[in-house]
């Protein structure tokens, strides 16, 4: 199934769903930087996320950043997913690995930790960003993004997001979001009935695998609830806005002295982009480029 990101209401309107489907991101993103099994679940988590939250942002353009840095030997992770479906992100240690936890599942909490903190950054496209700052609950991710929700956006939220990785790689990843909207949020049995609901599933990765469908989850979680399904559906994909025009425009603020210690001590330069792993190689013609666009200008 194609990586999607589908909306729908229920309750005349009192709650929003959204569900996401990012398995071939997250395989992208594992094979980019080379990444361990729980490794892997982590930024899944964590990306699967941003781009559920990126889907309520209006203006186009919006994107939503997301940064744990916990406790645990992960060391932290980085996420930036857009309203138009893009995401993208890397965590510090890679190649970090744990046994199974107690359920037989990787151990998320263990690799991310279960003290420190989320970060969110909105960038709302009008030239300024609203920041969230919250303590880590669990380093599950999910658990943690879901009380980000509730603890800045006072928004009563059910938040399922799974990544399945084995031996052939990533082959479900994705989750829902299910947010019950001020005008409902006073209406104790709704919140109550959602959360039940939530609570019974067993994971989101076991319905893709069983071949369910976001709006046949839906229909399941939804469906008696006045369920209306948007018929747009949105494609997801892992995309990096890195260049090497970007990368000579950093180079370039490092300044003359710097850039001519580059070309004697290394004979050019090398620089590589955190969120996607790939390798820029400016050479020494590059670098001169450079130094002389800089003397101009002074």
């Amino acid at each position: 199934m194609a990586d999607q990101l589908i909306r729908a209401t229920a309750a005349n309107g009192g709650i929003r769903a959204v569900g996401v489907i990012t398995t071939r991101a997250v395989e992208e993103a594992k094979q980019r930087h080379k990444l361990s099994y729980v490794a892997t679940a982590a930024l899944g988590r964590a990306m699967s996320s941003g781009l559920l939250l990126a889907s309520s942002m209006k203006k186009e353009g919006s994107r939503v950043n997301i940064r744990i840095k916990g406790n645990g030997l992960l060391g932290g992770l980085m996420v930036d997913a857009g309203l138009d479906g893009t995401v993208r992100g890397y965590v510090e240690n890679p190649a970090v690995e744990l046994p199974p936890n107690p359920q037989g599942k990787l151990d998320v909490g263990g690799a991310v930790g279960k003290e420190g903190f989320l970060y969110v950054v909105r960038d709302v496209g009008y030239g300024y960003n609203y920041s969230s700052t919250v303590e880590l609950i669990s380093g599950e991710v999910g658990e943690d993004i879901a009380n980000y929700l509730m603890t800045s956006e006072q928004t009563p939220s059910a938040l399922l997001v799974g990544v399945f990785v084995g031996k052939d790689g990533v082959t479900a990843s994705g989750g829902i979001l299910l947010q019950v909207l001020p005008k409902a949020a006073e209406d104790p049995t709704l919140v109550t009935a959602l959360e039940s609901r939530i609570s019974q599933l067993s994971g989101f990765t076991p319905l893709l695998r069983q071949g369910k469908t976001l709006s046949s989850i839906f229909t399941d979680l939804l469906g008696d609830f006045g369920l209306e399904i948007f018929p747009e559906v949105q494609m997801v994909r892992f995309n990096c806005s890195c260049s090497f025009h970007r990368v000579l425009g950093a180079l370039k603020m490092l300044g003359v002295d710097e850039l001519e210690d580059m070309i004697v001590k290394d004979g050019g330069a090398e620089a590589v982009c955190h969120f996607c792993g790939e390798i820029y190689q400016a050479d020494v013609a590059h670098l001169r480029e450079l130094i002389e666009d800089l003397q101009v200008v002074n």
